[in-house]
């Protein structure tokens, strides 16, 4: 028969063993949330290549990895047993090019996430080392890069959304650099050499995968060394593809030559979306785009009117590119050649 002080200290012992256990858990979750990976890549065995060469190689005063790419070839090094989704990616790299005297040859050498191991699709910052100091602004403009593979390359990006997704930053050939790559949610930040701000931010990665692989990235005609390599992953923003389009939308264009407004009805069939726009620049104007896994690309034709910041008024074309999550949307915008900036837009009742 258990006595009224006997139940006391039962109950205690119980409250003491939950509290371990929940305290446990939390540092189990914690734990897991922030696994480090680490690898000092002083030879490839913890490489998979995939269309590239890879061979261990004594560069600059140090034991590292040496990544050639091979001609009209997409491929990477994929690092062993690395399944990546939000956190930090740390590398040294370097690069040499080995291309005839004469051939202008900007370099490319970089890191790919999220990546799908085949190499058919990932995310990937890369550095241009032979653009940082060109004495063309546009050339020097183009020393960092983020593409998407396949959908999303630097020519599209470049076209539709020209200075979005590469920037500047200070680089050299054949000396390592430090790299930093910050991944939460559907955004991602670049940092080289230990700076403090970010060389280029991305906000909406476009690639549909929301976690894979940790790839080395180089290219044809030039040699890629890789060293210290390290990976923290953190808890993942709470984010899920899939998200419909069809509905009505309230969307705020926030530009660098102003705010707008709107509303849009839109509905869909398979991949492909259609409705009207009323607001800034018309009133029931035909909107047409697509949708994929939910990314949107949306367009219409409507006209800037002389009530609206420098006048000059005539026929524009708008375009939105971004993510659906739940009943809210953001991505970039454009009213070509009059304004670029961000949309975002709350789906309603």
């Amino acid at each position: 028969m258990l006595t009224k002080s006997g139940g006391s200290l039962r109950a205690v012992l119980i409250v003491s063993v939950l509290s371990s256990a929940i305290a446990g858990f939390a540092q189990g979750a914690e734990s897991k949330a922030a696994a480090v990976q680490t690898f000092a890549l002083t030879d490839a065995s913890a490489i998979t290549a995939q269309n590239v060469k890879v061979e261990a190689a004594d560069y600059l005063g140090r034991k590292c990895v040496r990544v050639t790419g091979l001609p009209d070839k997409d491929g990477f090094a994929l690092l062993k047993d690395v399944d990546f989704q939000d956190g930090v990616i740390e590398a040294e790299i370097a690069l040499k090019v080995t291309t005839r005297p004469g051939v202008r040859m900007p370099g490319f050498v970089g890191i790919a996430f999220r990546a799908i191991p085949d190499a058919s699709k990932y995310e990937l910052f890369y550095l241009r080392p032979g653009n940082s100091h060109a004495p063309d602004q546009a050339m020097r403009n183009h020393s960092v890069q983020y593409t998407s593979e396949p959908e999303h390359g630097w020519y599209t990006l470049r076209r539709n959304w020209p200075w979005v997704y590469e920037s500047h930053a200070e680089l050299a050939f054949e000396k390592w650099t430090k790299v930093r790559i910050e991944v939460a949610g559907r955004t991602a930040k670049l940092y080289v050499n230990g700076e403090v701000s970010p060389a280029l931010v991305v906000d909406g990665l476009k690639g549909e995968s929301l976690h894979g692989g940790v790839a080395l990235w180089g290219y044809a005609g030039e040699e890629a060394y890789f060293s210290n390599v390290r990976i923290t992953s953190a808890t993942p923003a709470v984010v899920k593809n899939g998200a419909d389009v069809a509905g009505e939308w309230k969307v705020r264009l926030t530009t660098d030559f102003g705010m707008f407004d709107g509303s849009m009805k839109l509905s869909r069939e398979g991949g492909k979306v259609i409705g009207s726009w009323s607001g800034s620049f018309g009133q029931n104007l035909p909107v047409a785009g697509t949708w994929r896994d939910g990314y949107v690309e949306l367009s219409f034709a409507g006209n800037w009117t002389a009530e609206m910041p420098g006048g000059n008024p005539g026929p524009v074309t708008a375009s939105f590119a971004g993510w659906i999550d739940g009943n809210s949307a953001k991505g970039r915008a454009r009213v070509i050649e009059r304004a670029d900036g961000q949309w975002s837009a709350e789906k309603q009742p």
